[in-house]
């Protein structure tokens, strides 16, 4: 792996018409606490808002909270979003209210690890890092 020398940038999204975002509040705290640098876009994100937005801030990774039931839509319309925008070496990766056998099926469609309530913020940043720092070019 090698050596960070700015913060981890990642843009935490609320995509959709799902209105609860005490989560996505709580890990966008969290990966700030573990030195990222962490912009939140707010609720009612498009796919092609939270894309426009990740280019714009040069992430290094968006990370989506779903609750509402529409991860197997809003997973794949921002991938392809991202391929399409030559965003390949940024991390697609995200949490919620996701049945593990979506889970398998996004990250088979080439979305990063998700996360179900409950897993610690540890684990979380833990990731994000890791794949950064072997996926990334600084």
């Amino acid at each position: 792996m090698q050596e960070i020398n700015r913060p981890i940038r990642v843009l935490v999204a609320k995509v959709g018409l799902d209105g609860h975002d005490r989560g996505a509040k709580v890990i966008a705290t969290a990966l700030r606490d573990a030195g990222m640098e962490v912009i939140y876009t707010g609720l009612r994100q498009t796919p092609e808002m939270v894309v426009a937005a990740a280019l714009q801030e040069d992430v290094d990774a968006i990370g989506i909270s779903i609750l509402s039931g529409a991860h197997m839509t809003v997973f794949p319309k921002v991938k392809a979003l991202m391929d399409e925008k030559g965003m390949t070496d940024v991390l697609l990766t995200g949490g919620g209210i996701i049945p593990d056998e979506d889970m398998q099926a996004l990250q088979q469609r080439g979305v990063g690890k998700l996360f179900a309530p409950g897993t610690s913020t540890a684990e979380i940043s833990g990731y994000i890092t890791g794949w950064v720092k072997e996926h990334r070019s600084f």
